[in-house]
């Protein structure tokens, strides 16, 4: 068995499968598409040989399908046919966020935040995973999490405003769901200067760890 695994984010798509180790990355964004992701893909591992894919969609996800359309991507997500796409093999599609984090956890009860282009937001509790929707809940002067802890955010606070956001968010986040360890995850992670306790840092490879996880209790 060979897994492809895809992690769709707002900055890049990047993509790999099971049996390789270099990463292939694409600019993605507003004129990201599935129709133009679909031929970056299909460009990119014409002479692959897989048998199934597990996607990672940065946006909610129901029964394999986008609930919504992407923030931080163009249109069209929400009725397109991804199985078809993939020439109908075995397709797992979940919210990246969700991929993110079962490819870090580590045991017990952990809280998964992905800072980068947008928020992305997980929980695992005794290897069960949920994703969750933290970024466009209101926090604070009617803006959302996201517009804090975000690219937008970012940009528009200074690192160091945006660090204590994320710090304040973090205490708030562990309290609320009770967790025993935080991991982050996103591009913007490492700006972060002082890790609180118990909070650590992931690795971007994890996306594609928890893309393989999915299907360990498949028969090959």
């Amino acid at each position: 068995m060979n897994i492809l695994g895809v992690d769709i984010g707002g900055t890049n798509l990047k993509f790999r499968t099971q049996q390789q180790e270099e990463i292939i990355k694409v600019p993605s964004g507003p004129k990201m598409t599935p129709e133009v992701m679909m031929s970056a893909i299909k460009k990119h591992t014409a002479d692959w040989k897989y048998d199934r894919v597990s996607v990672g969609f940065p946006g909610p996800v129901i029964h394999d399908k986008p609930l919504l359309e992407p923030h931080n991507l163009g249109p069209g997500w929400v009725h397109f046919d991804f199985k078809k796409a993939f020439g109908n093999k075995p397709l797992k599609f979940l919210n990246d966020a969700a991929m993110q984090a079962m490819g870090s956890y580590k045991g017990g009860r952990m809280l998964y935040l992905g800072l980068g282009t947008g928020l992305g937001s997980a929980m695992v509790v005794d290897g069960a995973v949920q994703a969750m929707e933290l970024a466009h809940l209101p926090w604070r002067k009617q803006k959302t999490y996201e517009d804090y802890l975000g690219k937008a955010g970012l940009r528009r606070d200074g690192r160091k405003k945006w660090e204590k956001n994320v710090l304040k968010v973090i205490q708030l986040m562990s309290t609320a769901m009770e967790t025993d360890y935080v991991v982050l995850g996103g591009g913007n992670a490492k700006l972060i200067t002082k890790l609180p306790d118990k909070v650590f840092l992931g690795s971007n490879d994890n996306a594609f760890k928890g893309a393989f996880m999915l299907w360990k209790h498949e028969k090959t």
